[in-house]
């Protein structure tokens, strides 16, 4: 074999070294939401690329038998050549002592840059695209080194089975939204999208408790109440809705929609058994997703949380689960409030409705309580049914009581007072000690306080 060919041989061996491992990066990279895309588009290669990708082992297989064909071929030529050079060099003991060594170092160096790092590299930056282009050669490929991947792929599942290994391609939910903060970092996606999709992604989590507005503010009648006081109610409560109980509000026996109640004449004339629509009856640990199915096929707006007893423990609407994917739904009668409003510098007003979780946050606490709201997790610190002016300390908060409405506490004034030096070297002290609890094993697990949750007062 004269050297002019070996060097056409060894060229074409390098690339399709590139090849093979470009191909490999692609295919292992790339999405396959964007093939589907191209296919919707009528890109015949996208389809191509994305059979090929649905069937990974056997595509891998045939990568690396490829790849590893044509590199042991390269190396073989290469020291072939450089032995040639030597001989004819006249220089035979130099050949044989050190012509394998050069051969071999120099394959490496020239793999490694143009036939790994090199076409690897672009392969990443498109993914797709390179997919698309190599998928008509790699299938040929497929084809040609079919017996190869056969015994390849029954040795693979041979050794699975022996290990007793079992794959696990499904993703978990932390790792989705892992993912959704990166997409959004990159800047695919805005903030908004990424809460929507973050909110999604949690909807499953969530249960009729953490999202229900509670029985004190509910609004309604007994089935008794004559029509015009029903029709006064609807003026001023101004809600589409009322619930209609019998005896307490423990026993509610359905709603009331207000254009039932009002005709162009003025008050209807038909009796109250008439007007109701029977509600939707649920434990408080339904999922909220299982939740909507059922109110879609019931045609429901809303249903009944019934506590461990069979009381009322309040009621969740459609719109209380909307809102848990797209934020808080405001129309034209709904009184918009501020959960947190600095009134002066380092003073807040803090509406005892929202959520423990959310006032940890903000004030950077670590609360231990089994309350979901602030209201709670006051009458708890307190251990009674606080009243007006009542004061406590909290780690650096100093808590007034501003607000009460009946048993509940509706506002509250909180101090923020910024640590002292001595104070933050004790916390630096504090989170290095419980740095090594971690790592010991022996720390407390963190406490789930739930899910926000918007106190309401509209059915």
């Amino acid at each position: 074999m004269s050297p002019q060919v070996q060097i056409i041989i060894m060229a074409a061996c390098l690339l399709m070294s590139a090849y093979f491992s470009a191909t490999e990066t692609a295919f292992s990279t790339l999405s396959k939401t964007k093939l589907k895309t191209m296919i919707e588009k009528g890109n015949k290669r996208a389809g191509l690329a994305l059979k090929l990708s649905e069937k990974y082992d056997r595509l891998l297989s045939t990568i690396l038998i490829g790849n590893n064909l044509v590199n042991i071929l390269l190396s073989s030529i290469a020291t072939v050549f450089v032995i040639t050079l030597c001989v004819n060099g006249k220089d035979q003991a130099f050949a044989d002592n050190y012509g394998t060594l050069i051969a071999t170092a120099a394959v490496t160096v020239v793999v490694l840059i143009f036939g790994e790092i090199t076409p690897k590299s672009i392969a990443k930056n498109r993914p797709e695209g390179f997919a698309m282009f190599s998928a008509p050669l790699m299938q040929l490929f497929i084809w040609i080194l079919i017996p190869f991947s056969v015994i390849f792929s029954l040795w693979t599942k041979l050794v699975a089975k022996i290990f007793r290994v079992k794959a696990d391609n499904k993703m978990s939910q932390e790792e989705l939204l892992m993912l959704v903060e990166e997409v959004q970092e990159e800047g695919s996606i805005d903030d908004e999208e990424g809460d929507l999709l973050r909110n999604a992604i949690n909807f499953t989590e969530q249960k009729a408790e953490d999202i229900l507005t509670h029985r004190v503010d509910l609004e309604g009648f007994d089935i008794e109440t004559p029509i015009e006081e029903i029709g006064r109610l609807f003026e001023e409560s101004r809600f589409s809705r009322l619930l209609v109980y019998e005896d307490s509000i423990d026993k509610i026996v359905g709603v009331v929609h207000s254009k039932d109640v009002f005709t162009a004449k003025g008050l209807t004339d038909k009796p109250l058994d008439q007007l109701i629509s029977p509600p939707l009856y649920i434990h408080k640990g339904e999922r909220i997703d299982d939740l909507l199915r059922d109110l879609q096929t019931n045609k429901s707006h809303l249903a009944v949380v019934l506590d461990e007893y069979g009381g009322t423990l309040g009621i969740v609407t459609m719109e209380d689960i909307l809102e848990e994917l797209v934020g808080d739904i405001w129309d034209e009668h709904d009184e918009v409030v501020e959960d947190y409003k600095e009134i002066a510098e380092n003073t807040f007003r803090i509406d005892c409705g929202g959520n423990l979780e959310d006032f940890c946050e903000f004030f950077d606490l670590d609360i231990e309580s089994d309350s979901i709201t602030i209201n709670g997790w006051i009458m708890e610190v307190m251990d009674k049914i606080p009243a007006c002016g009542d004061r406590f300390s909290f780690e650096n908060l100093d808590v007034t009581v501003t607000e009460t409405d009946f048993h509940r506490v509706s506002t509250i004034h909180v101090v923020r007072h910024e640590p002292s030096d001595d104070e933050d070297d004790n916390k630096s002290r504090k989170d290095k000690d419980d740095d090594r609890d971690d790592d010991d094993g022996s720390s407390d697990d963190d406490h789930d306080t739930g899910k926000k949750h918007k106190e309401k007062t509209s059915v």
